[in-house]
């Protein structure tokens, strides 16, 4: 599998992908709002995109979806229950189906509402596995239920399916928020050690070249996946005094979604 991360440099700070067969060429372009910069990448490379993957229905990740149609005839996939609001899709998704890019790359689709109700997130079983998660997962956070989401479902979908890939999966989201997360992390967990290493390289890097986390380090500084830590859970308890002495996962899950919302 090849793949293209395509930094936008726009105000929503988008990332897109162009996940390519090695052998045919043949591209899946994934979320391409700046649909120009997607099809001037693959044409750099001699590359040829036939398929386009939204992961959900919102304007920042289906706006481009018109122009890149136009100019190459690439079908459209998105989530089944998401199809009739995005307009033009040729072949809705559910749980457990498989995108086939050219004769080499295969994609495993997850349900992951949350963010949204009807929102697919992309997982690449390869040597090197990889995870394009849309808005659900972000490198360091987790997504947000402001536009048609519910915080409870996004907690479901991490416990019963984020969290059991491989921890060598690569984190492909679809926005670069890593320092702004690692903040975040770091004022519910000051003394998360590899949170304030990262944070400081975050800071210093270029966007177009961003870092990429495995699932193995979003463990280690991604707040939403340390719901178990004393200290997380001890400063949520100046924000929620009812919390409990033993608070469940889902209960600190969503006491960090409400903070973040506002933070």
């Amino acid at each position: 599998m090849l793949l293209e991360r395509i930094w936008t440099a726009n105000a929503f700070r988008n990332f897109h992908y162009l996940i390519v067969c090695a052998e045919t060429g043949e591209a899946l372009a994934v979320d391409p709002l700046d649909w120009r910069r997607c099809l001037a990448a693959a044409t750099a490379h001699g590359w040829q995109i036939r398929q386009i993957l939204n992961t959900h229905e919102h304007g920042d990740h289906t706006g481009g979806n018109a122009g890149l149609v136009a100019a190459t005839g690439a079908q459209l996939l998105a989530h089944a229950g998401a199809a009739r609001r995005i307009g033009g899709v040729d072949r809705g998704l559910a749980a457990g189906d498989t995108i086939r890019v050219g004769r080499t790359v295969e994609l495993r689709c997850l349900d992951t509402p949350g963010h949204t109700l009807t929102h697919i997130c992309a997982f690449a079983d390869a040597e090197e596995p990889a995870l394009f998660s849309g808005d659900t997962l972000f490198n360091a956070g987790v997504g947000n239920c402001h536009n048609g989401g519910e915080p409870e479902l996004l907690y479901e979908t991490f416990a019963q399916q984020l969290t059991h890939l491989p921890d060598a999966t690569r984190v492909y989201p679809g926005h670069e928020y890593l320092a702004r997360n690692l903040e975040f992390t770091l004022d519910r967990e000051p003394g998360n050690a590899a949170a304030t290493a990262l944070l400081a390289r975050a800071r210093q890097q270029d966007p177009a070249s961003a870092l990429v986390t495995t699932l193995a380090e979003e463990k280690r500084i991604n707040a939403f996946l340390r719901l178990e830590e004393p200290q997380i859970i001890a400063r949520l308890r100046t924000s929620f005094p009812d919390l409990g002495d033993a608070p469940d996962a889902r209960t600190v899950f969503l006491a960090l979604r409400t903070l973040r919302n506002s933070w």
